[in-house]
């Protein structure tokens, strides 16, 4: 019975057994060829691990599958991938999980057909999509970690502005208050000019007129002094 594993195309046969997975074992025919078969089917499994799980009471495995691609298969991935993408809406550009979901799984089975025919080239394409995950992991490590340092940035900077802001507000209080203070000894000081324009209006009146009373007091006593003195010169002519 044979099935899919993936939505691009067919990768594997279904086995049922009741204990353990089949091992790479050759049970009869030509030895050799069943060799490079149980060969191939490591390398395979060692690529693509099989997929196991229990259903209605039994145990189910997946393999992959080691049927050759032809070129028509390679024309109805081509299909697959371009309608599942279109199926799934996924995007064109940026970044896309269900692109890069459906580019990983023609990727798989194309690593399937080559390996099937040349296995070390299959393990060398491996290789290279294993660089590739690990080199994407470290991208969206180092993306995760710059979002985090920014989303910290962020926060510091939230909260360096709600504390700048209290600050301002302490220091628009305390300028008001200064202000107030200032207004309220501007006018002492022009309250206490004005008493002392007062006062020096005052006291220089009060001056000028004692001045002049004085001024009135000897003239009137120097009219006074001349008043006696000129019958004394009279008598003594």
């Amino acid at each position: 019975m044979s099935c899919t594993s993936t939505e691009l195309g067919p990768m594997s046969s279904w086995a049922h057994i009741q204990a353990d997975p089949k091992k790479c074992v050759p049970t009869g025919g030509k030895v050799l060829e069943e060799l490079n078969k149980q060969s191939l089917e490591c390398i395979l499994n060692a690529i693509l691990p099989p997929r196991k799980w229990t259903e209605d009471g039994h145990i189910w495995i997946q393999h992959i599958s080691t049927i050759p691609a032809t070129r028509t298969d390679v024309i109805s991935l081509q299909d697959h991938l371009d309608r599942k993408l279109q199926q799934r809406q996924a995007r064109a550009t940026g970044i896309c999980p269900v692109r890069r979901e459906l580019y990983a799984q023609c990727l798989d089975e194309l690593i399937r057909q080559i390996t099937i025919n040349c296995p070390e080239r299959g393990l060398l394409l491996l290789r290279i999509r294993n660089e590739i995950l690990m080199t994407l992991a470290t991208h969206e490590t180092l993306y995760e970690s710059s979002v985090a340092f920014g989303l910290r940035k962020a926060l510091q900077g939230d909260l360096e502005k709600i504390y700048l802001r209290k600050h301002i507000h302490t220091l628009q209080q305390e300028k008001n208050n200064l202000q107030n203070e200032l207004s309220e000894i501007k006018a002492k000081y022009e309250a206490a000019e004005k008493r002392s324009a007062e006062r020096k209006e005052l006291d220089d009146k009060r001056h000028s007129e004692e001045a002049l009373f004085f001024k009135k007091t000897n003239q009137q006593l120097k009219v006074k002094l001349e008043s006696c003195i000129s019958p004394h010169k009279q008598r003594i002519l």
